[in-house]
């Protein structure tokens, strides 16, 4: 699984400012107990001094008779600390360091491998920026209906869109299931308003929750941030990781182009289309495309180039019905 580098460095910030918060209050709670109760500072004192008593019984010739008593006597002072606090109506634990995660004691690491807390974090912001750039948050399967397509059989394709549409579900949540990086490109095709968008962010919002990196845009803002990037007079603002939307769009575990063809066509969102999904597919990185166009509008708006990759590598779902936005305002 792959994440971006603000990502990794955020959820280190995240944890550090946790392990200080929590050692933080550990000391103001040791300050206040020991203000409440004078006898357990001598206590605490002999806690502290238990970590030099240790190295000295590394040298030791009775070193395992040494580290015995060293424990002993580190577990009664525990045991009388504990005494003094409940004694004094405060609970046992008062004095521990309250760390958020007490598996990595909020250092995002166990025995060097990377704690669960760590990963949580980091499926927490992922979500986090699909959301900021998507509806993703409301385009999930249990909400997605299957109510608003006919169940009368459509001559052209000998099936009801209610019957097309439900394999298309089935096959989307199993999708999302079973993702991983190594999982094959969609094509979905099909008119405006027939729920591609929402099943495209559905399997988005699965991947991102398992902990895999997404990365969405529609491709008019793809197009429109990857030519400002290269030809802004500011380049000096993107040199920092190669071009930074190109970077994004190649390095996630899962990209999806929402809206292909909607953009204004030039010769660089040619290229750039191409260099996308030809990069992603010699590497194996799997891609979700979304248009309003069939393959053959696709090819004249772009290229013969372009079309053979999505024929020859992305599993092709088309969408079928009438537009459900009109029939939900059309309800309302």
């Amino acid at each position: 699984m792959s994440y971006s580098k603000a990502n990794l460095r955020y959820a280190d910030e995240i944890i550090s400012e946790r392990k200080n918060e929590a050692e933080t209050i550990q000391k103001e709670r040791q300050i206040e107990a020991i203000k409440k109760i004078p006898e357990i500072g001598a206590y605490i004192k002999e806690l502290y001094d238990f970590s030099t008593d240790l190295v000295k019984a590394m040298t030791a010739e009775n070193f395992e008779a040494r580290m015995r008593e060293i424990a002993d006597a580190n577990s009664r002072a525990q045991v009388k600390i504990r005494t003094l606090l409940r004694e004094n109506g405060l609970p046992g634990d008062y004095l521990d360091t309250p760390y958020t995660c007490r598996e990595c004691c909020d250092t995002g690491f166990v025995g060097g491998y990377v704690c669960s807390c760590r990963k949580e974090l980091l499926r927490e912001l992922n979500v986090r920026d699909l959301e900021a750039v998507s509806p993703a948050r409301e385009c999930r399967f249990d909400n997605f209906s299957l109510g608003y397509y006919s169940d009368v059989t459509d001559a052209r394709y000998g099936v009801s869109p209610r019957e097309k549409m439900a394999d298309i579900l089935e096959y989307c949540k199993a999708y999302a299931d079973d993702f991983d990086t190594g999982s094959n490109s969609i094509y979905m095709c099909g008119a405006t308003g027939l729920g591609k968008t929402h099943l495209s962010l559905a399997i988005a919002n699965t991947a991102a929750r398992k902990g895999y990196s997404v990365v969405y845009y529609s491709a008019p803002n793809l197009l429109s941030d990857m030519e400002r990037e290269k030809f802004s007079r500011d380049r000096d603002r993107y040199s920092s990781s190669k071009l930074l939307t190109e970077a994004k769009a190649l390095g996630c575990d899962l990209l999806i182009i929402d809206d292909l063809g909607s953009e204004f066509i030039t010769q660089f969102s040619v290229t750039q289309i191409y260099n996308i999904l030809n990069d992603r597919i010699n590497r194996s990185k799997p891609v979700i495309i979304s248009t309003n166009l069939s393959l053959d509008e696709l090819e004249k708006k772009y290229s013969e180039r372009v079309t053979s990759r999505i024929i020859g590598s992305y599993t092709p779902l088309f969408f079928i019905g009438n537009d459900i936005r009109q029939i939900k305002s059309s309800d309302e």
